[in-house]
Formats: C-alpha cells, structure tokens, sequence
C-alpha cells in the first residue's frame, strides 16, 4: 500500500522550511486533498502553523524524546495512504546533537523511508550552492534527497543561473523559486513564526503561503516525489501508546476523573499524544481558561502547559481564577502539573520592560524576561525528590526553550524534584519544583517518551477526588 510522505529540510534554520510546508500544506488543502501533518522535533509553533493549515492536528516526530521505533510507530498510526504526509524538519538536515547524526532530520527521513525536499538560502550564491547541495546528496547516500526549492532568490537571472548549475551538476530537480520575502509577510516571534492560535489572522495567513507556494513552486512535482515511496514495515515498539489505550478499556466512564486542560492564546504548548495518554489512563479531560474566567471548580487535577503568558500578562492578573481561585485549590490539595508557561503564571510575579504583573503566587519565585533564551534545547533529568506524579528514579527526556527566568526564588526550604544532567532548567542544576501538589517545571516531556507521566498524573487526581 502506497503512503504519500515528504520530508521538507533545509541547510540550517530560517531556511524557509514552515513557509514551504505551510505553503503546500494550504495549497493541496484548498484544492480539496486531505494532508496529514508532522514536525521533526520538539517545536511547538511551527506544529501549530502547520495544524491551522491542515485543519487537523500535527504530532512531533521526535526520535531523542521517543524511542525510534515508537517514533515510527506513531507515524504510521497518524499518517493515512489518502492523504499527503508532510515532516517539516528542523534546523539542518544532517544537525544533530551527537556527532553520529541519530536526532537528525535525515535520520528520520531514512527511519520513516521518506523521500526529502530541500528549500535553501541563495542569497549573494549561485554556483557555491551546486556543491552544496552536491555535499548533501552524498554526505549520506541512504538519504533520499530528490529536489530542491530555491528561497531569497534576487531576479529572473540570479534564479536562472542557480537552476542551470544544480541540474547539471547534482542531478536534483528544481522545484521552485522564491523571492525575498520580507517580515512585514510572516511576523515572527521568538525562534519563530507568531504562534498561529494567538491571532485570527492566522488563517489568512496561512492561505497566503499556500497562494505564494501554488504560485512559486511546481507543486505536481512535489506531489509526485511524494507518492514515490512504499511503506515501511512497522518495527516492534515498546507498546507506548498501543498500551495506554488498551488500559484506557478497562476504565469504566464512571470512574473517570476530570483533568482540566488550560487551552487558551496565552497557553497553547501540548502534543497531541499528551492529551490522548491522559485519556488512555482514564482520565476525563477538560479544557478550561485562565482568561475568560471560568471556575476551575469540578476538577480532579490541572494541567498548564507552555505558551506566552508574557503577552497576556495584564489579562491574567487581573482574573480572579490566577489571582485567587488557583491559590486556593492548590491550598485544597489539586494536583497540579505545569510546564514552562504554566510554571511562569504560578509565580508571585512577572516582570518585563518595567511593569510587574502579580500572577497566582502558588510558588515562591518572581520572574522576569530576557532578550535571549535562558534555556533552550534538549534536557535530561533524574527525578529524585518523592513527588505526586513519577517513581524517584524516573529518568526524564525533554526539552527547554523559554526567554523568561527567577529575579528571585524566596525562602530556603523549597524542593525540586529532578536533577537535571542535560540542559539549564530553573536553578542550580535543579528544575520541578514542589509545593503540596503542585509540581512546575522548564522541561517539557512528550508521553511516548515518558510513558509513567499520564498514569501518575491520572492516579493524583483519583487520589484527591476521592478525598
């Protein structure tokens, strides 16, 4: 059976990658084809361009969070043989963070048997890039690369002389042309594009790259190189996801306790796969709001993902729900797990270009925000504290990428419940910090990788709403 995929990398970051895969995505989408999308790595902004653009939901293929047989597993799971099967890479094609290449995007491409694209910058070159991209094509001859799109192309010359030496000498196709695009075209936040959920802008903006992309690049070629592979044969997983819905079976609907999920514009961070293991676990989930008021009462736990609370700092100090319901139901006993954005508005406060905002004050830290990342890349930690959620002993994969940091964690006596061996998290080497039930941390987790998170979140909330 035939699994149209295609796997868009470039040479580095801020090649073009998410306005290329959007572009199709929106294109083939408004033409009336069903696309299906992926992101290699951690990202969460650029998943939610390309899930607006799909107008379904898109799963992060990321083989240092989750084991690669898992990894494969899921794609097969999500990907359908009607459909176009979009992996927007990341950074590099060959980047990694060992030197062996196994997080790389051309090891997943090799891993999910995907042919690749490659979009790159042409600015101030025209026959340097055939050697680059001869570089590529050779570097790992397993990796599939079948052509390439052009980005930040000056005029109708410039292009022509770059087409005419890649074909002759790499023997990679051409697929388009795109001309330099300015800022003014696709805002950007942070490392990059404005998170697609924080504006209804969004929608027309992601037509708009689909319109840019019909009119710039050869889509019927893309198409054809998309149909070009067979599909892989599934490798044993380690049950994953597989397990967790076979123990959600055994869970009667009756018993089910409510987990509330804060979905909103300022906290939008979470992997499908999270949501669905929560619910495989047992739990009834909830989605509710920090801004617009709502109670969090009838919840048996709470869940605060990432997002940009920085950009709603004023909406949320002045809602009674952060300022004050929050407090108290943790004061009650409600589990609480928070990650990054959750963990900011836990905060006493939030600082940022001379203004304060007070947040919910659960934990003992102000915070305060940075023109540079304060943590950013992949994690590892150790859970060695006794905690609500996971085992002591529990080795953690995630990743951190957040701007904000504690001005001042108060008091002696707080604990943190991981011992970070990889990456920056909140002080000293240490990163979850602890309070009744309450656990906050910088690391993000995904729960194909981390498969005691869900249960041990799940079993938190039976364990208050039968007290």
């Amino acid at each position: 059976m035939a699994l149209p995929r295609i796997t868009i990398s470039g040479l580095c970051g801020g090649s073009g990658k998410t306005i290329l895969s959007v572009g199709l995505i929106a294109a083939w989408t408004a033409s009336g084809q069903s696309v299906v999308p992926f992101k290699k790595g951690p990202d969460y902004i650029d998943a939610g361009w390309l899930a607006q653009a799909a107008g379904r939901p898109c799963s992060n293929l990321d083989t240092f969070l989750v084991d690669p047989a898992d990894t494969l597993a899921l794609f097969l799971r999500r990907a359908r043989p009607e459909s176009f099967n979009i992996i927007e890479g990341n950074r590099g094609l060959f980047d990694s963070i060992d030197i062996e290449g196994t997080t790389s995007t051309a090891e997943l491409a090799k891993l999910l048997v995907s042919p690749v694209v490659l979009v790159v910058d042409c600015t101030k070159t025209t026959r340097t890039m055939a050697a680059l991209l001869m570089g590529c094509s050779h570097f790992d001859p397993q990796v599939d690369v079948r052509g390439v799109v052009l980005n930040r192309v000056a005029n109708s010359r410039h292009e022509e002389k770059l087409r005419v030496n890649i074909e002759r000498y790499c023997g990679i196709a051409v697929l388009g042309a795109f001309p330099k695009f300015t800022r003014d075209d696709f805002p950007e936040r942070h490392m990059g594009l404005v998170p697609a959920p924080e504006h209804q802008w969004a929608v027309d903006a992601a037509a708009r790259m689909g319109e840019l992309v019909k009119k710039h690049v050869d889509i019927d070629r893309v198409a054809d190189i998309a149909r070009s592979p067979l599909i892989p044969e599934p490798r044993p997983g380690k049950g994953g996801l597989g397990e967790l819905r076979l123990e959600a079976l055994d869970a009667a609907e009756s018993s089910r306790p409510v987990v509330g999920v804060v979905r909103d514009s300022a906290f939008q961070f979470y992997y499908p796969e999270n949501l669905e293991a929560l619910t495989a676990a047992g739990a009834e989930i909830r989605e509710v709001s920090l801004l617009t008021g709502e109670s969090l009462s009838g919840l048996d736990a709470l869940y605060i993902g990432g997002g940009f609370p920085e950009t709603h700092a004023e909406a949320l100090s002045g809602n009674p729900v952060v300022t004050r319901e929050l407090r108290e139901r943790v004061e009650e006993g409600l589990p609480v797990y928070a990650e990054c954005g959750g963990l900011m508005v836990l905060g006493l406060s939030l600082s940022e270009n001379g203004q304060t905002w007070p947040m919910a004050g659960v934990l003992p830290i102000r915070f305060g925000l940075s023109k540079r990342p304060r943590g950013h890349g992949y994690t590892q930690c150790t859970v060695d504290t006794e905690n609500p959620f996971f085992p002591p002993g529990t080795v953690l994969k995630g990743h951190e990428f957040h701007y904000s940091h504690p001005l001042e964690i108060l008091g002696e006596t707080h604990a943190f419940a991981f011992a970070m061996s990889r990456g920056k998290g909140l002080s000293q080497g240490r990163d979850g910090i602890l309070y009744k039930n309450v656990l906050a941390t910088y690391t993000h987790i995904h729960a194909l990788g981390t498969p005691q998170w869900a249960p041990g979140l799940v079993a938190a909330a039976r364990r208050h709403r039968d007290r």
